[in-house]
């Protein structure tokens, strides 16, 4: 039985890391895809992964090419191309540049593999899973972006490290755009079941949403150069692994919602299940009048950077 396919459209930082993660889990064969001139960096790095495989015990085989007939009918992509944010570029900013890779790539996957399962992690991510969406035609079950999967692990993160509990005990949800308006749910939140507004002060809790909101851009300023890549990519490793292995795990993804949260026609990040059938179903719940306002504040945010699509 042949394994499944795995395709990597960008070969940087996160595209490097989602090949590693997902050599190690084994869930397919792997295939790092980047620009012509940057094919012996992604030949290089499927090559010192494959050297890997006596340590880790893994079997997966890894490439590296800038051929798009090389992804034939690839099971899943997950896209990182584009530009990486810099310090005091906001994701709006990177939308001119990116747009058109991401126009290029969503022609080409559906050339390829138009029955793939396509993640998106290209920023700005609400519009840059819009645009693949627009361009390539692909049913809403079939297209995804990593949005509150990440979000919300940030969110767990900086919980852990306030209570001085296990992350693993930590659930939290994030609702809303890949950006500073994000809506982390409080109320929602627990450690170990116990409500997390029992454990932490308000006001402390609030400095601890604000830097969940602005956690990208503090990776940003400390890098210097670049953005966030480990977390990234396991939170994206989690998506397609849920659909690989039909295991209908419910992610804070950006979803297409055609009504849910009455929002319609756009991708934004609602808890959704991900199984063999891509986005099965997206879990809708009553929100509070502040919630509501926040999240139509954060859904104002991605109508204008979609808008600047022109799609």
């Amino acid at each position: 039985m042949p394994r499944p396919k795995i395709s990597l459209i960008g070969g940087g930082q996160i595209g490097g890391n989602l090949a590693l993660i997902a050599a190690q889990k084994e869930l397919g064969d792997i295939t790092i895809f980047d620009i012509p001139k940057a094919e012996g960096m992604v030949k290089g790095k499927a090559l010192d992964l494959m050297q890997l495989r006596p340590h880790d015990g893994y079997d997966t085989n890894i490439y590296g090419t800038s051929n798009w007939d090389k992804l034939k009918n690839t099971d899943v992509f997950i896209i990182t191309a584009g530009i990486p944010r810099k310090p005091g570029m906001n994701r709006e900013d990177l939308l001119e540049i990116n747009l058109g890779i991401m126009k290029d790539v969503a022609i080409n996957i559906k050339e390829q593999a138009p029955n793939s399962f396509v993640i998106v992690i290209s920023n700005p991510l609400d519009a840059m899973v819009y645009t693949f969406y627009k361009m390539s035609g692909f049913s809403k079950h079939k297209v995804v972006g990593m949005a509150g999967a990440l979000d919300s692990a940030r969110f767990r993160t900086f919980i852990a490290m306030e209570t001085g509990c296990s992350v693993q005990d930590i659930t939290c949800m994030v609702l809303g755009g890949h950006g500073d308006t994000m809506v982390p749910i409080t109320r929602l939140a627990t450690v170990g079941g116990v409500p997390l507004e029992e454990l932490i002060p308000p006001e402390r809790l609030e400095e601890i949403v604000d830097r969940t909101r602005f956690a990208g851009g503090e990776i940003v300023k400390l890098f210097g150069n670049g953005s966030a890549y480990y977390a990234p990519a396991q939170s994206a490793i989690e998506m397609a692994e849920s659909y690989l292995k039909d295991k209908k795990r419910v992610i804070p993804c950006a979803s297409l919602c055609e009504g849910e949260f009455d929002i319609d026609g756009y991708f934004i990040g609602v808890p959704t299940v991900i199984g063999s059938g891509g986005v099965e179903k997206i879990l809708e719940f009553d929100l509070k009048d502040e919630e509501k306002l926040a999240l139509n504040n954060t859904l104002e945010a991605v109508k204008n950077t979609v808008k600047e699509t022109g799609l």
